[in-house]
């Protein structure tokens, strides 16, 4: 992966059938990682999901790169992956089949990394578990064995650190600082608790113009 990428959000418009959450939000994201913070309901996990392409704007754009997040959809969803903290889609797989099926998608993902990763997160004897088996922080270590994994450009973590006991804890914090380090990606992580690593910029939605 080539170095300083760089993620734009201009004009950026969103809506919900009963609330707008943001109108006219601007924002710039830089490789390493930016601590996303605000209230409960200020949009923290939305904004996360429009910067992954699960959501689409209303109006503005969001490019990586400069690739549009709409226009140029599927080249952008293979630079970006988002780790949140919803139920287990494709439940009927097993926690192999579910990783099988990202790696597919990510070709140039690291699988020797992705093993070092579940050893790490004490969590590669469970690869034939259904998904739906799993505890919620079985699932979340899932999830994050992979994305450190991927050679993703925008890294999105939301509440990456909740159901985690206190040596994963230490693990991600390790892995995250060091590709944040490596200055090769974008991480955007929304956490309620204090960071223990710096980041290179904290962005509060409280305090942001755009945010409704």
């Amino acid at each position: 992966m080539g170095l300083n990428p760089s993620v734009d959000v201009a004009d950026l418009g969103f809506h919900f059938a009963t609330r707008s959450v943001f109108s006219g939000l601007t924002l710039r994201f830089g490789p390493g990682l930016t601590w996303l913070r605000g209230r409960n309901g200020r949009g923290k996990t939305t904004l996360l999901k429009l910067l992954g392409g699960a959501l689409a704007p209303s109006r503005g754009h969001i490019r990586l790169d400069g690739l549009d997040s709409e226009r140029d959809a599927l080249a952008y969803r293979r630079l970006t992956f988002h780790c949140g903290g919803d139920a287990p889609a494709l439940d009927w797989l097993t926690a192999c089949e579910w990783l099988e099926l990202h790696l597919a998608l990510y070709v140039e993902a690291d699988r020797a990394a992705l093993g070092r990763h579940l050893d790490a997160f004490h969590i590669a004897d469970l690869g034939a578990q259904p998904v739906t088996g799993l505890s919620l922080g079985q699932y979340k270590k899932l999830q994050l064995a992979l994305a450190l994994s991927l050679p993703a450009r925008l890294l999105l973590l939301d509440e990456p650190f909740n159901g985690l006991d206190a040596q994963a804890v230490g693990v991600l914090e390790r892995c995250v600082a060091q590709r944040a380090q490596a200055g090769a990606t974008c991480i955007v992580l929304t956490s309620h608790l204090d960071l223990r690593i710096a980041p290179a910029a904290t962005l509060d939605l409280d305090a942001q113009p755009g945010v409704l």
